[in-house]
């Protein structure tokens, strides 16, 4: 998905969703705008808020407009709780899973990763970063791609801090688990997902 000067988005979002903008740097900018009189979340109309809030999480998930309404209208007819069913399909992606285990720094990175073929899932090589990964799913990095140098560096940087508790990966052998379902965390999110289905419900 082609996404644009992520700089010029993230400010005109007002949050840092890119990894190029979760800097100092950005947070001044942001800060000087207030400053110079630009309009404050207070001023907008319901409307815009709740569309920046659904451009927050295209963006930060990289998914399409298409794919996000997709997965809206999936959570509206599958449950009462659609927030948690969106955030738990979004959270399945591949691509998010591959981010999680801590494979690569950035989802737009993740993505690459498995669109080039450097993922297994159940020993099968899959390259579609929208594959809904389930529970008991193992996901590992293909025999051929291990000595790319993608992951050539990823034992000795591998940080399994950073890897929430519903996914496991073990550096030694390359491989990991989706031992649970997503757990949605709100600190974890730029966005209000609520505001995002108020959004597509109008």
């Amino acid at each position: 998905m082609k996404i644009g000067p992520k700089f010029k988005i993230a400010k005109r979002l007002g949050a840092p969703i890119f990894e190029k903008t979760q800097t100092a740097k950005f947070e001044l900018s942001l800060q000087r705008g207030g400053r110079q009189g630009q309009r404050r979340p207070a001023q907008m109309s319901d409307y815009k808020r709740q569309l920046i809030e659904k451009q927050k999480m295209r963006f930060s998930y990289g998914v399409s407009e298409k794919q996000l309404r997709r997965y809206v209208n999936e959570a509206v007819d599958k449950s009462n709780q659609p927030v948690a069913v969106l955030m738990d399909r979004l959270e399945s992606r591949l691509d998010n899973v591959v981010y999680r285990m801590g494979l690569a720094k950035t989802r737009q990175m993740s993505r690459q990763v498995v669109s080039h073929g450097h993922i297994l899932v159940n020993d099968k090589k899959l390259t579609v970063p929208s594959h809904k990964v389930k529970v008991g799913d193992k996901i590992s990095i293909r025999e051929g791609s291990r000595v790319s140098t993608l992951f050539q560096t990823l034992k000795d940087n591998y940080e399994p801090a950073g890897v929430p508790a519903w996914v496991t990966f073990d550096i030694k052998k390359m491989e990991g688990e989706m031992k649970a379902a997503p757990v949605y965390n709100p600190s974890e999110t730029l966005f209000d997902p609520e505001q995002v289905m108020e959004y597509y419900s109008r």
